[in-house]
Order: C-alpha cells, then sequence, then structure tokens
C-alpha cells in the first residue's frame, strides 16, 4: 500500500461504525466511508465535538451538519495550499490519499533533463496540477465542471502559481483528448483521476468501466516519443490494483516498455496506527 504519511494539516483521528473522524488544519469534520466496516469504541472527545458530521441518508445521499465551522478554509502540503469547504456528498474539495502520487511525480519530474508537459484529466480542484506544476511541468489542466476549474485556479494563487504555464481547460475529458490527437499534440506525462460515474457539461454519461480503457487507448496516442509517467487513479471499489496494472499494460508496454506498479492508497490512522485504504493507482514509467 502507497500511504500518504507527509501531511501535517491533514489527519485521521479514528474510525468506526461507518465513519471516520478527520483533523483538516484546525476542524474537526466526521464523514462516512464504506470501508469502515468495523464497530469499536468511539472514545475520542472530538467524535462528540466536530465542527462538522456529515449524515448519509439511507435513500442515498446525506447532507451536512455545522457545529462552527467557515464556509472556507484553507490547509497546506509542502509549498502548495488548498482551500476546502464542505460540498455536496461528503467531499471537502481534496483528496489527501493523492499527496503519496504527487510526492512521486514530482521527483520524477525535477530530476528529468528536458521540460515536461503534463496532461490532468478530471484535475478537480487541482491537486496533482498544483505539484506538478511546482515541481517544474508545464501542466494542461481539463475538467468538465467549470466550478472545478475555478476553484483550481484560487488553489492555484494561492500557491503563488498564478504566473506557472498551466493551460486551464473547461471541457469533457473524452473529448478534449480526440481534438488533441487531432491537433497533433502530444505530452511526456498524464495524470487522469476518472470518477466511477458521472456526466459531461452537456449530459454526457461516463461509467468507468464501460469508459476507462477506450480513454487508456486514446490518451496513448498523446504520449511523446519518450514519455515520463502515465497515472490512473480509480476510487471504482470493484477495481483491485491489478486491473489497472492490466489496463495500461496492454496499451503502454508494448510501445514503451517499462515498467508498471499498482497498489492501493491510504492513510493512517492515528488512534491504531493501521492504515485505511482509499482507492488504487497505477503507475506507468520509463
Amino acid at each position: 500500500m502507497w500511504i500518504a504519511d507527509n501531511w501535517k494539516d491533514f489527519e485521521i483521528l479514528d474510525t468506526s461504525k461507518g465513519e471516520k473522524l478527520e483533523r483538516w488544519g484546525n476542524y474537526f469534520l466526521i464523514r462516512p466511508d464504506p470501508q469502515v466496516i468495523w464497530d469499536t469504541p468511539k472514545t475520542l472527545k472530538e467524535w462528540k465535538k466536530p465542527n462538522a458530521h456529515y449524515h448519509r441518508s439511507s435513500k442515498g445521499g446525506g447532507e451536512w451538519e455545522f457545529f462552527h465551522l467557515p464556509e472556507q478554509w484553507s490547509i497546506h502540503y509542502k509549498e502548495l495550499t488548498f482551500h476546502l469547504k464542505p460540498f455536496h456528498f461528503k467531499h471537502t474539495g481534496l483528496f489527501p490519499e493523492q499527496a503519496v502520487n504527487w510526492d512521486w511525480f514530482s521527483e520524477k519530474i525535477k530530476q528529468s533533463r528536458s521540460p515536461v508537459k503534463v496532461l490532468n484529466l478530471f484535475a478537480y480542484t487541482g491537486g496533482a496540477t498544483l505539484a506538478a506544476a511546482k515541481a517544474g511541468a508545464s501542466v494542461t489542466h481539463v475538467d468538465a465542471s467549470k466550478g472545478m476549474v475555478t476553484w483550481a485556479k484560487e488553489n492555484a494563487a494561492s500557491s503563488g502559481l498564478q504566473q506557472a504555464p498551466i493551460r486551464w481547460i473547461v471541457d469533457d475529458c473524452v473529448k478534449f483528448v480526440e481534438r488533441e490527437i487531432r491537433r497533433g499534440n502530444h505530452y511526456d506525462a498524464i495524470i487522469m483521476d476518472p470518477p466511477s460515474y458521472g456526466r459531461g457539461p452537456k449530459g454526457e454519461i461516463w461509467k468507468v468501466e464501460d469508459a476507462i480503457h477506450p480513454l487508456i487507448k486514446l490518451c496513448k496516442q498523446l504520449l511523446s516519443k519518450q514519455p515520463l509517467f502515465f497515472l490512473v487513479n480509480s476510487y471504482t471499489t470493484g477495481f483491485a490494483p491489478a486491473v489497472l496494472t492490466y489496463l495500461i499494460g496492454i496499451e503502454l508496454i508494448p510501445t514503451f516498455g517499462g515498467q508498471i506498479h499498482s497498489e492501493e492508497l491510504g492513510l493512517k490512522v492515528k488512534d491504531t496506527g493501521l492504515a485505511l485504504p482509499c482507492g488504487s493507482s497505477g503507475r506507468w514509467e520509463r
């Protein structure tokens, strides 16, 4: 398991009964987590006095209950700054487990002897975009949500990256990739963080089990002659890390060689010292 253990402004304090108790900077949140199927005593005082609690509904979805939580606040990861705010379906605008991937590809970018062009698909609020730009890459950030791209721009400005070579694109990721192929553009690295299910700006339906392999095939055409890395993240419960290895391997290995490693991502739980699984990632590198 790849564990994001370099955080100072975030930690999971405890987990029990389908929920996790987290510290986001100075604030404590309780959020549901389908992986937490154990029932252990909730002894920490923060369980009783959180700043916000997301309650899952038996009918699907849920809602936040707030106790002295600002509309927006910020946390830091190394030299990066992220604005947070609670919004629909329990999210805060950041997936802390991804920091282990940021560290991995940042080192690869820094060690590269030539300029690195990165394409970040389903780029959300810009965690990977900011990490890649901070490491010295030029980045094309693509997300179908105008609100998410605006949020990512704010994070970039707060991180001192407002002048960094980042292209901000609001578009359906598949259609953007198809246009980039027609334009003859190429990238040295591709990052994708596709949702399990989603809709594009014009109602296009995305189901990861149907769409992920065709998208990887398309993205292969965008890679430069000597690409640096290819990263695929998955939060789909049914996808084992080996599935990502296979999907990436059958497309990239015959053309580019290299090697692939896939693992679960995890975050340490302070109370137990154990790691909570948080999806999977597949990494190709030369």
